[in-house]
Order: structure tokens, then C-alpha cells, then sequence
């Protein structure tokens, strides 16, 4: 009984990660650059959407910066806020495709209890 309590609190936990995670993304408007290399034009409130923005965010800033990361910028060139406030977004977007993974799997594991959980408590045939 324990297992499908737990499994059905983690499903449910997992579902609502995911609803929350997603609706925040949607609720910021950010539209995956049309130069992206997948999913280009849609909005963000996926992970797959937030990763394709992050690394185009990547690759716009190593253009701006002739592909250099923040760390390898001089203190005074004036691209290494750019650089900062790349990193930044991307750091957030990679975060929300994480959290998306972590929310699938308690799904995933969620179900999984509950069924095991379920599978115990059938009736054994007698010998």
C-alpha cells in the first residue's frame, strides 16, 4: 500500500513540477530566435524549446564576443557583460530543461510504484 501512496504522491508532484516549469517559461514570452537550429519561431515553455534557445544565446554571444567565453574576456571589454548576461539566460533556460527532467522522471518513477504497488496486492493463486 505504501508504494502506491508513494508512487501516486511523486506522479502527481512530477505533473505539477512540470505544469508550474512550464507555465512560468510561457508566462516570460521568449520565442526561440528564428536562426535557431530546432524549434526556431516557437515559444518557450518546453525543454526542448529552452534548450534550443540556450545555444542559440550561446552561439549569438561567442559571434558578439569572436568566441570567447566571459571567463576569457578582458575586465575592460565592454562585451563582457554581454557575455554575463548570456550566461545568466542561458544558465536559467538550462535549469528549467533540468527541471523538466527531474519532473518526467518522478513521473515515470512515480507510476512505476504505483504499479508494483498494485502488482503485490494481487490475489497469489493457490497451490
Amino acid at each position: 500500500m505504501t508504494s502506491i501512496i508513494v508512487g501516486i504522491v511523486m506522479a502527481v508532484a512530477g505533473v505539477v513540477t512540470w505544469i508550474i516549469v512550464s507555465t512560468t517559461l510561457a508566462d516570460q514570452r521568449i520565442t526561440v530566435s528564428d536562426d535557431a537550429s530546432c524549434a526556431a519561431g516557437d515559444g518557450v515553455n518546453g525543454p526542448i524549446s529552452a534548450y534550443c534557445q540556450a545555444d542559440i544565446i550561446d552561439q549569438h554571444t561567442l559571434e558578439i564576443t569572436g568566441g570567447k567565453t566571459y571567463a576569457e574576456l578582458d575586465r575592460e571589454d565592454p562585451n563582457r557583460a554581454v557575455a554575463m548576461d548570456s550566461a545568466f539566460l542561458q544558465a536559467s533556460l538550462f535549469t528549467s530543461v533540468v527541471a523538466f527532467g527531474v519532473a518526467a522522471m518522478a513521473i515515470v518513477v512515480g507510476i512505476v510504484l504505483a504499479l508494483i504497488g498494485f502488482a503485490l496486492r494481487a490475489p497469489r493463486e493457490r497451490v
